[in-house]
């Protein structure tokens, strides 16, 4: 699995975590700001091309040690994100 870099971009109630590869945006999580401690992750996209690479858990992995360090609550929505939440305790302590 290769690393990517990870952009994040906050822009009045809405966020995302972007992957870029080779010029073009290749991957995104998208959130709505509820609260200035809460957000809810609706998104999450991979280029079908780019599949089964682990950019998705690269996102989530982003995410959540983003909302550690901004001490934001996460509420999923967003059917990839509430299952790894599900498989993964040790990301838990920032569900909302």
């Amino acid at each position: 699995m290769t690393t990517h870099t990870i952009q994040h971009q906050e822009t009045a109630a809405r966020g995302v975590f972007h992957i870029q590869h080779e010029g073009r945006q290749v991957g995104e999580m998208t959130y709505s700001r509820t609260n200035p401690s809460l957000v809810v992750v609706d998104h999450t996209y991979v280029d079908p091309g780019l599949r089964g690479h682990g950019l998705a858990q690269q996102l989530q992995d982003a995410m959540v040690a983003w909302a550690r360090k901004t001490n934001t609550k996460v509420v999923p929505v967003c059917s990839y994100v509430k299952l790894q939440f599900e498989r993964n305790a040790a990301i838990r302590d920032v569900l909302a």
